[in-house]
């Protein structure tokens, strides 16, 4: 559906020339003053036969003069000054009223508007003043009428679109339609929530905006208070305004990519922050009823009881992903597990059938199938570790939970980002070992052979090291440190000494090869 536009705030130049009956001519016509001249507003139309009546004036007027001014001879200078005096003020139009003082428009004022891209027309004697005037505050207020009207069905457009299914996006979808400006919402936390259009900050201008209009919003947020604002980033006009009540506020809505809002369209946005703090509420309200269920269905599930979650599931959002499945685990700062948990719940009802996910404590436990999988780029994309398990069946869920929180405590050693469980279990068991505490019981396992290098300069342990490495062979181990094999047999039989282990058992064999692992880290 195309948006219903919101009518101009006031009539243009080219729409007063047009205006019947008065029977104006254009002197400086297109292609000599570029079209856009002829598109500028008219606030009002103003008469004057003063030399320099701009004291008078202001900005957007239609200016119109029967000569006086110029009933002496006056030379090209003077009409050029005059001129350059009125658009200094920003006038929009200049009109010449003829037969009054001096038959036609005098030739020095068409070649100065020409000059400084004023648009001069031409008012016939029959054409009294009063009635331009008139016929501009008659546009004025037909316009003001048609304004009016559109902030009444852009209101009831809104009202209807909240009673859509995830009302409040689609009542911020509306705001931008009716509007034309990019609209955002940012959480409790100064997160960037939604916004709309969803390309609003990709490789456009507004881009550059959302750092200026994310900080603005946290600083909103942080007073705590019912405000407003308004910022200026190049050109663009940003409005934001806090929603919720003071002391609850759940976030804030920012509008964009437009002028600033004139009276109709400031009662559009002012209906809408109230149905965006009701609808925040709301979801708040229903989003921890809907959290308690999920995690209750997840408890559920651990234990076994497939059936009813999927029985209870079906009814709420659609059936539970098909087996096999994956799970994925991420651990959200405290603050950002409610906008998390309804970025998910749009996730599932867009996607019905392709992932479940429930809070378990302060982590977000997801159940997930392989269509499922753009949802994982998207919560790095938010800077968040993701631990992903192996595909697993349902009855095996336990052990999957477990993959992926093993998964995310390696995630969380480096940038956000997902980690399989697949990738770390090709390391084997003993490559945890340099990421626990048993790095210090690696150092005092081995620190009787460590000692007694640094006191007497011996190479007990890289020989032990490289011995280990060749599965206990002497001749390889020799061979690789470049000395002797009975010297190799010399150090081991010494390292055993100080150890007080038989290193002819496997075991005491593994224990140190994990001690030198562990150490390494």
């Amino acid at each position: 559906m195309a948006p219903n536009l919101a009518p101009p705030l006031l009539p243009t130049v080219r729409r007063l020339l047009a205006q019947p009956g008065l029977q104006l001519r254009l002197l400086t016509a297109e292609p000599q003053l570029p079209a856009h001249t002829l598109d500028q507003p008219v606030e009002w139309v103003h008469g004057s036969d003063l030399a320099d009546p701009t004291p008078f004036l202001s900005a957007s007027q239609v200016l119109l003069t029967t000569g006086t001014q110029f009933a002496d001879p006056m030379t090209d200078a003077y009409y050029r000054d005059y001129v350059r005096r009125l658009t200094a003020r920003g006038i929009a139009c200049l009109g010449f009223g003829t037969e009054v003082v001096r038959a036609g428009t005098p030739e020095a004022l068409v070649a100065a508007c020409l000059a400084e891209g004023l648009p001069l027309i031409e008012v016939p004697y029959d054409t009294p003043f009063i009635a331009v005037a008139r016929a501009a505050g008659d546009l004025v207020a037909e316009l003001r009428y048609a304004r009016n009207t559109w902030a009444l069905d852009a209101q009831r457009a809104i009202s209807h679109a909240a009673l859509r299914p995830d009302g409040l996006s689609n009542i911020l979808s509306e705001l931008s339609r009716q509007l034309g400006h990019w609209v955002a919402l940012f959480d409790a936390s100064g997160t960037l929530d939604r916004v709309f259009p969803r390309d609003a900050f990709s490789g456009s201008a507004s881009s550059t905006a959302l750092p200026q209009v994310q900080a603005e919003a946290g600083r909103l947020l942080r007073r705590g208070q019912r405000a407003g604002s308004t910022l200026d980033e190049g050109g663009e006009t940003l409005t934001l305004q806090t929603l919720g009540r003071q002391g609850q506020l759940r976030g804030v809505l920012a509008l964009g990519g437009g002028t600033l809002l004139d009276q109709a369209s400031q009662q559009v946005v002012t209906s809408v922050i109230a149905l965006a703090g009701l609808a925040l509420e709301q979801n708040s309200a229903q989003g921890r009823a809907r959290g308690h269920l999920r995690s209750g269905l997840l408890q559920a599930l651990l234990g076994g009881d497939l059936p009813l979650v999927q029985s209870i599931s079906r009814e709420l959002w659609g059936a539970l992903p098909a087996e096999p499945v994956r799970v994925a685990v991420v651990s959200p700062p405290p603050e950002r597990l409610d906008a998390l948990a309804e970025l998910l719940e749009l996730r599932v009802e867009e996607r019905p059938g392709h992932l479940f996910f429930a809070r378990d404590g302060g982590q977000v436990v997801l159940i997930l199938d392989v269509a499922a999988d753009p949802v994982l780029a998207e919560l790095v994309g938010l800077g968040l570790h993701v631990g992903v398990s192996d595909r697993s069946a349902y009855r095996a869920l336990p052990h999957a939970a477990a993959q992926a929180r093993q998964a995310l405590e390696r995630a969380h050693e480096g940038a956000a980002g997902i980690v399989e469980f697949e990738v770390i279990s090709r390391q084997g068991v003993l490559a945890f070992l340099a990421r626990t505490d048993a790095s210090e019981v690696g150092r005092a396992t081995l620190r009787p052979l460590s000692d007694h290098d640094a006191a007497h300069g011996t190479a007990l342990l890289p020989t032990l090291r490289v011995w280990l490495e060749r599965n206990g062979q002497f001749g390889p181990a020799a061979t690789e440190l470049g000395v002797h094999r009975h010297t190799v047999r010399g150090r081991i039989s010494h390292a055993e000494q100080l150890l007080g282990r038989d290193l002819g058992a496997f075991h005491a064999r593994a224990d140190l090869w994990a001690a030198l692992l562990a150490s390494a880290g």
